[in-house]
């Protein structure tokens, strides 16, 4: 069973919704080598598979074809075209165009497409450009770009984007930002956000999260928390927490004092006292 999607199309349609003939191609000569093929390999079809093929078998023919008026054939011309005819076509109408020349010219010209109307063009360019050269593009209007853009620049420089629209944005913000930073993102409004941070967080600096609106964050900040804090927990609404927190409780033997949980002096502290006892 073939796997070709062209195979199952049977009709050859070019561009303009006419039906292609071999008679009248200026690249018939070629079918007798077996360099084309009708439904296959044919830079007339409307089907960007079979001009794919064509200029793979027929790569010399691609710089001729970079002004066609058909926005496939020229972006896929310009995926087998001499790489000097490529600068020229980042100024094309087309998306898709302008990228397929991009992808294949040093960085450098992808700095001119750092602002290019297109988002997938923007969001392709974030992925490639060295994170240094990213810094423009922390405001880009369109959130995936700058979701691209927050995942690659250098942690120390993320806190440009700590107020950013989009909560998703700002959760890959406080996953990698300096943790001496990570106070400014700690009240948040989104619930994401705060349970990326508590999570990076050590067990003392824990302590402002045993109130916060949502559980899984109360429920972080449990787990880890130094025993001390937990006696503020032990009624917490969400069952889940609470049983957590007695479990700790009763799992670190922790004594009440005045109505408060205090921690566990460390090992070192408490020997002394065995000492003074004898």
């Amino acid at each position: 069973m073939t796997t070709d999607a062209d195979s199952e199309i049977n009709e050859a349609i070019d561009w303009q919704g006419q039906a292609v003939a071999c008679e009248s191609c200026r690249h018939r000569e070629l079918a007798g080598e077996g360099r084309c093929k009708l439904r296959h390999a044919c830079v007339n079809d409307r089907y960007a598979r079979r001009v794919d093929r064509f200029f793979d078998w027929n790569r010399e023919f691609a710089n001729h074809y970079l002004s066609h008026p058909y926005f496939e054939v020229r972006a896929i011309a310009a995926k087998h075209a001499d790489i000097f005819r490529l600068p020229a076509l980042l100024k094309d109408p087309d998306e898709a165009v302008r990228w397929n020349a991009a992808r294949r010219l040093p960085k450098r010209y992808l700095l001119n497409l750092r602002n290019d109307p297109h988002r997938e063009v923007r969001i392709r360019v974030a992925q490639l450009l060295d994170p240094a050269d990213l810094f423009g593009m922390m405001r880009d209007e369109d959130y995936y770009v700058r979701l691209v853009v927050a995942r690659r620049v250098a942690p120390d420089e993320l806190a440009a984007m700590i107020s950013d629209d989009e909560p998703e944005v700002r959760r890959v913000v406080a996953r990698r930002i300096d943790a001496d930073m990570l106070w400014r993102v700690a009240t948040d409004p989104d619930d994401g956000v705060r349970l990326e941070v508590a999570r990076r967080l050590s067990p003392p600096e824990l302590a402002g999260f045993y109130r916060d609106p949502d559980w899984r964050v109360r429920y972080e900040a449990a787990s880890r928390m130094i025993p001390g804090m937990l006696q503020a927990m032990r009624e917490d609404p969400d069952e889940l927490v609470r049983e957590l927190v007695l479990k700790r409780i009763d799992a670190q033997n922790v004594a009440e004092f005045e109505g408060n949980v205090v921690p566990f002096p460390s090992a070192g502290a408490l020997e002394p006292t065995r000492e003074a006892s004898t």
